[in-house]
């Protein structure tokens, strides 16, 4: 039985304290912390990744709904104990904590459970945004991505907002953060990928033209709305691409593009 909580600062639900500070728990670097996630949907996922649960919190209601292992520590409160606690006003009415996913080998990650297979990757640069990091984890995770790369400037994927607008897809992709930027492209070309770098720019290819089936392993690069991606970033690749669209427009959002992308990529 979830055990009852009336004090919003109570230590038991410390992980829940203060959410709506920059989506990060004050006093915790970039990186660090537990995840946090939102709502019995993407509490269920969290429950299938293997994840180590260090708490659940939320109103009578939504944690009934839930099929808690019997070792995972779980609290109730009413919405109103529960809204103060986070800072906001939590309208999906349950919160999960765990542990980071390990971070990946990235030889490893490239090769994938069959070095053979057919494979496609996400690179995102610069992309400091985290409901478009959330939105495009949810893309990769549906559209036939098999990891997520993020150079080192990216903001962390695994803040509270980009787990929510994934919808919890976020924590059964592999992510990994490149150390040497743009440096560890290389490492992904000798892995095999042809690497493609997206752009509204005129000279570029149009992306539909790029035979899958000739590059049965593809790692697809994003930059940040309105820079895009970096000069240097683009001299990396094998390939710049482009989504063909109508005169007067000349770009997409970062979370659509990766969609349109991902999508015709497959």
């Amino acid at each position: 039985m979830p055990e009852l909580i009336t004090d919003p600062r109570d230590p038991r639900v410390a992980d829940f304290h203060d959410l709506h500070a920059g989506d990060r728990r004050p006093g915790t670097e970039r990186g660090t912390g537990p995840v946090v996630v939102e709502g019995v949907t993407a509490v269920e996922r969290l429950l299938t990744t293997g994840l180590r649960l260090r708490a659940v919190y939320g109103v009578p209601g939504r944690l009934a709904a839930l099929d808690l292992p019997a070792d995972v520590p779980a609290y109730e409160a009413d919405k109103w104990v529960v809204s103060e606690t986070v800072g906001f006003r939590l309208t999906r009415g349950v919160l999960a904590s765990a542990e980071r996913p390990a971070t990946p080998d990235l030889d490893e990650l490239l090769a994938g459970p069959d070095p053979t297979a057919p494979r496609r990757i996400a690179v995102l640069e610069g992309l400091n945004d985290h409901e478009n990091i959330g939105s495009i984890g949810r893309s990769a995770v549906a559209l036939g991505i098999d990891a997520l790369l993020l150079d080192p400037t990216c903001a962390d994927p695994y803040y509270r907002r980009s787990v929510r607008v994934s919808m919890g897809h976020l924590l059964t992709l592999p992510v990994r953060v490149l150390g040497d930027w743009p440096g560890d492209l290389e490492r992904v070309r000798s892995a095999g990928y042809t690497t493609v770098a997206m752009t509204p720019a005129a000279d570029a290819v149009d992306l539909a033209s790029i035979d899958v089936t000739a590059h049965p392993r593809t790692a697809l690069l994003l930059g940040a709305e309105g820079p895009g991606l970096s000069a240097a970033a683009q001299a990396a690749v094998d390939v710049r691409a482009r989504i063909p669209m109508r005169s007067g427009v000349d770009s997409l959002g970062v979370a659509a593009a990766a969609a349109v992308a991902f999508s015709t990529l497959r």
